[in-house]
């Protein structure tokens, strides 16, 4: 994963842990104060949040300790690998578009950061700038050409 990937796991867990867990430790407390935990949904629904809270934060830390962290402003070239980012052009459409080649975990669309598993991040490694590509897509294919590729 990059770097910028590993911090924003990081911050995820210290909001959980700092944040989330005393604001459930309060919820259940409050819960317990009703009276009868058998029958008091409060106390059962900030129950289920702490489990769901714990799970997230076991899931974090799991991950951040296999992560392989990668320093994307250290790498160069002219071939599209992990962490370039890459200008393309839809053949079709004239439609211009950017994406980052990240690790599953901090993968995000909507932020132009793709997966190095998904498919047109597949189809992108290897290449370089000037490189026509075709990508199978859910959706069907498409065809886009590789207008520059660049890291950091």
């Amino acid at each position: 994963m990059t770097s910028e990937g590993y911090r924003s796991l990081e911050e995820e867990i210290r909001f959980l842990k700092s944040v989330e867990r005393p604001r459930i430790i309060k919820a259940i407390a409050e819960a317990r104060a009703h009276g009868d935990l058998s029958e008091n949904a409060e106390y059962h629904a900030a129950k289920e949040q702490q489990g769901l809270n714990e799970s997230r934060v076991a899931e974090l830390e799991d991950k951040i300790s296999r992560a392989d962290v990668i320093d994307v402003t250290k790498l160069s070239g002219d071939t599209v690998k992990f962490g370039a980012t890459v200008d393309l052009v839809d053949e079709d459409t004239d439609e211009e578009v950017t994406y980052q080649i990240v690790g599953e975990v901090e993968a995000d669309v909507k932020k132009g950061r793709v997966s190095i598993t998904s498919p047109i991040a597949r189809a992108l490694i290897g290449k370089a700038a000037g490189d026509s590509v075709e990508v199978v897509t859910p959706g069907g294919g498409k065809s886009y050409e590789i207008l520059k590729v660049r890291f950091g």
